[in-house]
């Protein structure tokens, strides 16, 4: 019933259709609208938009969002050539391939850095918020649905604010979220989460009702993530990760039941994490952007105990799962915005091990997490640059190849840099790993190599190295930089970097 979820009750004549709502936006305006690694966005408002789009109005829209949304966001609006900026990080192939193609204009920015952003009024002021609730409080306060992101500042800094009901997210996910918002400088005040259980905020989103100019309703459900299954690459890149853990358990440098954990999105955060399941850990906390999959695993098996993120950002199965058993779930989750989920101030003070997946790293510990070749983006550097930085140890994973051994992702020099050595602490592949700590770029270089590397690779790295040791004026770090550069126009040539 929709008394229920529309609990102010002045507010049930701004209820309308999509294609109504889709005719509160002009051309040039700012939106900003929640989702977070496809979940909790809006869904048909944006299709909507797309029809208008097909009918010929003119629309151009500078996007905001929380990190990445579903494809009936970003793709719509992408492929219908409505979208003229976007920030601040993005997954799907329609938008991603005009971004590339030059047709959209793409600001990828630190996901705790963009919260500030936009309260500082650095950026585009917003127009109109569009977010994604599965209620709206007597007072006009927005419950979200699966995810809070950005959503709460955009509803703070929008002139209008319009709302999509999904009546397919079930009334239960309210009491989930801990909506917090500090207050900028010079009157900001210490984040006192002390643990990763503890919740400072309301359960919903602050909002003034006379603000609310529409609500839809939809059942439109959050897209699939798909994950790969696990692999033994995947499996192997886990072991190695646990045997360092019990080794700085074992020094004393760690807990018995570990520090909070903090994984990256996508199917190999997602594997390696499904390791600690059969790990000789119990009592894990998680702080976190995302909870995906596997930590719905380690919450089954009673391995965590708490889990902090942003987004729930599950597969099918998982999904429906997790909706079975919620009222249990909502004991151990606690949903953030992500300018706290992400914060600098409560990662290290919470000591957060932070595990995040590499496209390619160089000898040396720099590692790019975003571009393909140097020029071509993928995603974005999300929030790995958040956690990186200020971790308690920061860990980088990624499998030692790609492309069936076609390309190394271990290089003489990165072709973009998202985070330098200075960030990168552990390097794990399936073939060991490297840990980095208190070592100079030379020190660094071999136990990258010897550690994370092997076969035709291994001795291409190692003569790379030995040539710039010998050919390089300056000893610090020595490079060949035309022969570091070769083995990229290698691949863009061939499509291998083998010789």
């Amino acid at each position: 019933m929709l008394e229920n979820r529309i609990r102010c009750k002045k507010l049930m004549d701004k209820i309308m259709s999509p294609d109504e709502a889709a005719m509160l936006f002009e051309t040039g305006m700012t939106v900003g609208t929640s989702g977070f690694t496809p979940a909790g966005y809006p869904k048909a408002v944006p299709i909507a938009l797309g029809r208008r789009a097909e009918r010929g109005d003119k629309l151009e829209l500078t996007l905001l969002t929380g990190a990445s949304v579903g494809d009936e966001l970003d793709g719509v609006l992408s492929r219908a050539g409505i979208i003229k900026k976007r920030y601040p990080y993005q997954t799907n192939s329609s938008i991603r391939n005009s971004i590339n193609e030059g047709n959209i204009e793409y600001c990828d920015i630190h996901l705790s850095n963009f919260s500030q952003y936009v309260k500082y009024g650095f950026l585009e002021e917003i127009d109109i918020a569009l977010v994604e609730a599965v209620a709206i409080n007597e007072d006009g306060g927005i419950i979200p649905s699966t995810s809070v992101g950005n959503a709460n500042i955009y509803v703070e800094k929008a002139d209008k604010v319009i709302v999509e009901l999904n009546v397919s997210q079930p009334i239960e996910l309210e009491g989930m979220h801990d909506v917090y918002s500090p207050k900028n400088p010079p009157y900001r005040d210490v984040i006192p989460i002390l643990k990763a259980g503890d919740r400072i905020g309301t359960s919903y989103i602050p909002c003034n009702p006379e603000k609310i100019a529409a609500i839809v309703i939809t059942d439109i459900m959050d897209a699939d993530k798909k994950l790969s299954p696990v692999d033994d690459i995947s499996n192997k890149i886990a072991e190695n990760l646990i045997d360092f853990l019990d080794n700085e358990v074992k020094h004393n440098r760690l807990p018995e039941n570990l520090l909070p954990l903090q994984s990256g999105v996508g199917s190999v955060a997602n594997a390696v994490l499904a390791g600690l399941i059969y790990s000789k850990y119990e009592n894990l906390s998680v702080y976190s952007e995302v909870i995906q999959d596997t930590v719905l695993d380690l919450i089954d098996c009673g391995k965590v105990s708490v889990a902090s993120a942003t987004s729930l950002t599950f597969s099918r199965n998982k999904q429906e799962h997790f909706y079975k058993n919620i009222d249990q779930y909502k004991k151990k989750i606690i949903l953030r915005p992500q300018e706290i989920s992400n914060n600098p101030e409560v990662i290290r003070r919470l000591g957060v091990i932070a595990i995040n997946t590499a496209i390619e790293v160089d000898i040396y510990g720099n590692v790019n997490s975003s571009n393909i070749m140097g020029s071509r983006i993928m995603n974005g550097i999300g929030g790995s640059g958040d956690f990186a930085r200020n971790s308690y140890i920061s860990i980088f994973v990624t499998p030692a190849t790609a492309k069936e051994g076609t390309i190394s992702c271990i290089v003489p020099m990165v072709s973009h840099c998202d985070h330098t050595e200075h960030d990168v602490q552990v390097i794990v592949t399936e073939k060991g790993v490297a840990d980095l700590r208190g070592l100079s770029p030379k020190e660094r270089a071999k136990a990258i190599i010897e550690n994370c590397t092997y076969g035709e690779y291994k001795e291409m790295l190692k003569d790379y190295y030995k040539n710039s040791l010998e050919s390089c004026k300056y000893k610090h770090t020595p490079h060949n930089l035309e022969e570091a550069l070769s083995w990229h126009v290698r691949y863009m040539k061939t499509g291998s970097m083998r010789i």
